[in-house]
């Protein structure tokens, strides 16, 4: 090979390798081009989370403003209740550090393709819009996320379902952006923004419900000590508490929860004209609740198909229109005991002083819930729906003596060894049936002795057919085979042959 070989294979390659970078070059230049946020970078390139002073999440049909009064988020549509900041910070953590796991080039006019149509009625369509905003107003941020999972791109191999979300900047015209958030807890609907403190009921020491819009009072349950027993105030003789009935009643509202606030401009239209009832509990440490509940009308549906045949009343909702007052009297200090030890004394007095603070703190939480009315399961007011009646044990029922000889399949079995009560007959017992396999004799082995006739079995003995030498005539002698005929006695005719003792038990088998 020549030099000017070598020269033109090197410029060959020279002009490969500059190919090769031009072209990658290149890629990025497009890449870097196609959308303003690449795979890695924040959806935001800046997000002034504290300077947001209101958001608004819009979706189909339904929307949600959150604003920031007095330091202290609240609902708007909710007649201003406190808004759920934990679920608030999230969010908007969430859209702070939110990162790209891929930028399509879409314009907003591609948005539609995307689950991101602002002026679709369908939520799988629309979305949900949230609106991030100023003290003043203005808009801070505001991003589309569709409601749909969006598809992995390649599909995993180990199955599963899609995951992360479509969104959009609305700030960003170069495309629409693929992360890995699913932004489960999102939602236009205002209760799922609500703070979730509620009344909560410990140490119950008396219950007592009205009759249904009346104020005489249905029932009243009462025990001196939190782990001590109901008794019935008024019970009249023979009347007992069936405990079962009751238990629950002792940590009622310990864990309640509401379904949501009803404002009260909608109060009239939703509660049922009657059914309502108050309950009033008192606890141990100086609570006094005051609870009432009136059974809300129900949901709004399309009406049934009528049927003039069985024409039947709207079913009632499950759910409870609740309000709840509370007072209380907390004791200044402590009682001590007589004789109680200085350093006893100091650990009691610390442990009285730091529930005293826990308790005041709950009533100020709990009478700031005085004016509300909450939308509350029927399931939590189970325990004080139930009727005076439902509180008391029932009579068992008569039985009915069977007749003689008779057993009735659902009567029990007396225990074995169990007699009978005079008056009642003993039942009748089935025996057993038991599969008995008779005994099987073996014949002996033949033996040469003089008592083998003794020997022989007496199954072989009346085995030997009657019709045998003894019965045969005298005269039919001589038929007999000539050498036998000596041998055999006359008075032996009825045992069998010595030669034939062998064969004697094979009848028995």
């Amino acid at each position: 090979m020549n030099n000017r070989q070598v020269t033109l294979l090197w410029i060959i390659a020279l002009a490969l390798g500059g190919g090769v970078a031009f072209t990658k070059f290149g890629q990025k230049q497009s890449i870097a081009a196609t959308t303003a946020r690449v795979a890695g970078q924040t959806l935001l390139e800046s997000f002034p989370a504290n300077d947001v002073a209101a958001v608004e999440i819009q979706g189909a049909g339904n929307t949600t403003n959150l604003v920031k009064k007095d330091g202290k988020w609240v609902l708007t549509q909710r007649d201003d209740y406190p808004a759920n900041v934990t679920t608030l910070n999230d969010f908007i953590r969430t859209l702070e550090e939110l990162k790209v796991t891929q930028g399509i080039q879409a314009g907003p006019s591609f948005a539609p393709r995307f689950g991101l149509d602002e002026s679709a009625t369908s939520a799988d369509k629309r979305g949900v819009t949230a609106t991030f905003k100023g003290a003043g107003g203005e808009e801070l941020v505001k991003v589309s996320i569709d409601r749909r999972a969006a598809p992995e791109n390649p599909a995993s191999p180990y199955g599963g379902a899609p995951n992360g979300r479509f969104i959009r900047n609305h700030r960003d015209s170069t495309g629409i952006y693929r992360v890995n958030e699913a932004f489960a807890s999102l939602s236009e609907d205002p209760k799922r923004w609500l703070a979730e403190n509620f009344v909560q009921i410990e140490k119950i020491k008396a219950v007592s419900v009205t009759q249904p819009d009346k104020a005489d009072v249905a029932w009243k349950l009462a025990r001196d000590t939190e782990d001590g027993a109901f008794t019935l105030t008024g019970a009249a003789a023979g009347e007992t508490l069936d405990t079962a009935a009751t238990d629950p009643l002792k940590s009622v509202f310990s864990y309640a929860r509401f379904e949501d606030v009803i404002p009260a401009a909608k109060t009239a239209e939703r509660i049922q004209p009657t059914g309502k009832r108050i309950a009033s509990i008192e606890t141990v440490e100086g609570f006094t609740y005051t609870i009432t509940f009136t059974p809300l009308k129900p949901a709004a549906t399309p009406p049934p198909v009528p049927n003039p045949a069985s024409p039947q009343p709207p079913a009632a909702t499950d759910n409870f229109a609740v309000t709840v007052a509370v007072t209380a009297e907390l004791p200044k200090e402590r009682k001590k005991a007589e004789g109680e030890k200085p350093e006893d004394a100091k650990t009691k007095d610390a442990a009285f002083t730091e529930r005293l603070k826990t308790l005041s703190e709950r009533l100020d939480k709990e009478k700031a819930l005085a004016g509300r009315t909450f939308e509350v399961g029927k399931f939590t007011l189970e325990p004080l729906l139930k009727e005076r009646s439902a509180l008391l044990k029932k009579d068992a029922p008569a039985t009915t003596t069977p007749p003689a000889g008779s057993l009735s399949p659902t009567a029990p079995r007396p225990p074995i060894g169990t007699l009978p009560q005079p008056g009642n007959p003993p039942p009748a017992v089935r025996r057993p049936i038991e599969a008995v396999t008779p005994a099987v004799a073996i014949p002996p082995l033949p033996d040469d002795s003089k008592d083998a006739k003794d020997a022989t079995p007496e199954p072989a003995k009346e085995a030997a057919p009657k019709e045998a030498a003894p019965a045969a005539p005298k005269d039919a002698a001589p038929a007999a085979p000539k050498d036998a005929a000596p041998e055999a006695p006359k008075d032996a005719a009825p045992a069998a042959p010595k030669d034939a003792a062998p064969a004697a038990p094979e009848p028995a088998k």
